[in-house]
């Protein structure tokens, strides 16, 4: 009999028990929650003004890898989207701005200081930096977030560690997930079963069309 019991659950991380389910089919989904499952994360970066040492490409690396909260139930992902955009529509990006003004002290540009569109899409932490700036420096910079997943790249990863590792008995193992903030643990193995169930489904399909 197939089950899955919760061992322990928190903000930042859930175990589970599964029990009588085959080890790929588990290995499958330890996989999906940790890059199957998509989340938000910068992709475009305009650069308005940067005046810090740091390149324009080295701002919009660190940009795009801030973790953000994600709201599945707003959103789309690009490739099922209406508006069949290459810049996308209201359905499947948020803008973010930052601009840091002027400063008479060094200091560092930290997460907090983006602002969002859609205050439910915004950075999982206030207190990551971006950059430093020292006085006469200033950054000013729109950027577009969408759903992506990890298998593109780590910046759509829900998770920071997925583990599967088994228990004394037979045919049982424990699924660990931490999610980087950008989903609750729970709804990222929820979807991620959902996204498992659906892609079984797919293979089912065109294993008959070989038929």
């Amino acid at each position: 009999m197939y089950s899955l019991e919760v061992l322990s659950q928190d903000k930042q991380r859930i175990s589970v028990k599964l029990k009588n389910i085959p080890l790929q089919y588990a290995n499958a989904l330890r996989r999906i929650c940790l890059n199957g499952v998509p989340v938000f994360a910068i992709d475009t970066v305009d650069i308005i003004e940067n005046s810090s040492v740091l390149a324009d490409e080295g701002v919009a690396h660190r940009l795009g890898m801030i973790p953000l909260k994600t709201d599945l139930s707003k959103y789309v992902e690009p490739s099922n989207c209406e508006c069949h955009s290459e810049t996308g529509c209201s359905n499947c990006r948020v803008m973010l701005m930052i601009d840091s003004g002027d400063t008479d002290t060094t200091r560092t540009v930290m997460s907090g200081e983006i602002t969002s569109e859609d205050d439910t899409v915004k950075p999982v932490s206030d207190k990551i930096p971006i950059v430093q700036i020292a006085p006469g420096q200033r950054i000013k910079i729109e950027a577009y977030a969408r759903l992506g997943r990890g298998l593109e790249h780590a910046k759509w990863n829900a998770s920071n560690i997925a583990t599967l590792i088994p228990t004394e008995k037979e045919d049982e193992h424990v699924l660990t997930v931490e999610t980087t903030g950008a989903l609750s643990p729970e709804r990222i193995l929820v979807d991620g079963i959902s996204e498992l169930s659906k892609r079984l489904e797919e293979f089912k399909m065109l294993l008959a069309e070989l038929k």
